[in-house]
């Protein structure tokens, strides 16, 4: 546990901090975040907010993993921890920083252009599937010392289904989708100041709670006797890392609610979604996963009936999408839309946890 709390207090810090440095710096290179058009008319005046803030938390965050494994070579005799980096760490971490690169690709071309069309749709899955296929492959094919792999070759909800072995490949595949559909949920979430990074915090800690819990019921630890382990490999690296990057968000939040100084841009929104499909993904929680992350779930669906529904019918269900930009339109504050989407993201939370918890009595009752 000291260890999750020096990284997620590290991460807040150093995301507190350094992104007033980032404002700062974004601001001198004229990295502002250009505004669609066709958007609400409210957004334009947000025109020339510093953009790429996402760069702060993901550094942030990569920092606290390093004290956070400063602190666990002080762990008490006879608590298990892999104070080397690991595999697990390797993925998550790859795919927060890589997806990231994707979408900071995206913003300098958006701010180089000065024109909200920046990496082109094809280009950004593109990258995407790069990043998803080649730490796909790590995770599934490169076991640790005890032979387990990152991801599983089964499809999980709360832990793997055992009729659902799809095999590596298979799980490549799922792994890949996982990746490329969280990451464009929350850049699709993204658009409403702090909207993101507040649900973002909230699914980053549930994801920081399961991993400890399987950690303290793990499989891989020969001090624990109790009826039923998780099977997921370091967990706590899970937890150490999901608790650094809800730190950094919140760090990051200071700065990013409303009026936010800084955005944090495709960046931080590939870079989260990433994150936390990879979670997902480590966990063995991968259905699971579209619960807890229902706020993002619910407003990428919004974009696809949209989209749907014009081109059969001609007609739209919302004023405009994704969801928030509807309720923008119908007349509600940004500050209203966002606080009540946090809650809608908390209840998603709390149900998903809710249904995770339950299993562990079920089974151990």
């Amino acid at each position: 546990m000291r260890a999750v709390i020096v990284a997620a207090a590290v991460a807040f810090i150093i995301s507190l901090f350094g992104t007033p440095v980032a404002i700062r710096v974004f601001t001198a290179l004229k990295a502002g975040q250009p505004i669609r058009a066709v958007g609400p008319a409210t957004h334009q005046g947000k025109k020339g907010t510093p953009t790429m803030g996402g760069v702060a938390f993901i550094v942030a965050t990569v920092l606290a993993y390093v004290a956070g494994h400063v602190a666990l070579t002080t762990l008490p005799p006879g608590q298990i921890a892999q104070v080397q980096p690991t595999m697990t760490a390797l993925v998550l971490l790859g795919l927060f920083v890589f997806c990231g690169a994707v979408g900071f690709l995206d913003d300098f071309l958006k701010v180089r252009k000065r024109h909200s069309g920046g990496l082109s749709a094809k280009g950004k899955l593109l990258g995407q599937l790069l990043v998803g296929g080649g730490l796909g492959v790590a995770a599934l094919y490169v076991p640790s010392t005890n032979g387990q792999t990152v991801a599983s070759e089964h499809i999980s909800f709360i832990r793997d289904i055992s009729f659902l072995d799809v095999g590596k490949v298979g799980s490549v595949i799922v792994f890949v989708f996982v990746i490329m559909s969280m990451s464009n949920g929350v850049n699709l979430t993204d658009g409403l100041d702090g909207l993101a990074t507040g649900a973002s915090i909230l699914v980053l800690g549930a994801y920081a709670l399961i991993g400890f819990w399987q950690y303290r019921h793990w499989c891989g630890d020969l001090a624990y006797t109790g009826r039923y382990c998780y099977e997921a490999r370091d967990p706590l690296e899970v937890a150490l890392i999901a608790a650094a990057a809800a730190g950094a968000c919140v760090g990051f939040l200071w700065w990013n609610t409303s009026p936010a100084r800084i955005f944090m841009g495709d960046t931080g929104a590939l870079g989260l979604g990433g994150l936390i499909g990879g979670l997902a993904i480590a966990t063995r929680t991968t259905l699971l996963s579209i619960i807890i992350g229902g706020l993002f779930v619910i407003i990428t669906m919004s974009v696809v009936i949209q989209i749907i529904s014009f081109k059969t019918t001609g007609k739209r269900v919302f004023r405009m999408s994704p969801l928030q930009h509807h309720f923008e339109l119908a007349g509600w504050s940004e500050v209203n839309i966002v606080v009540r989407f946090w809650i809608v993201a908390g209840i998603c939370v709390a149900i998903g946890l809710g249904l995770f918890y339950s299993d562990f009595l079920r089974v151990m009752g």
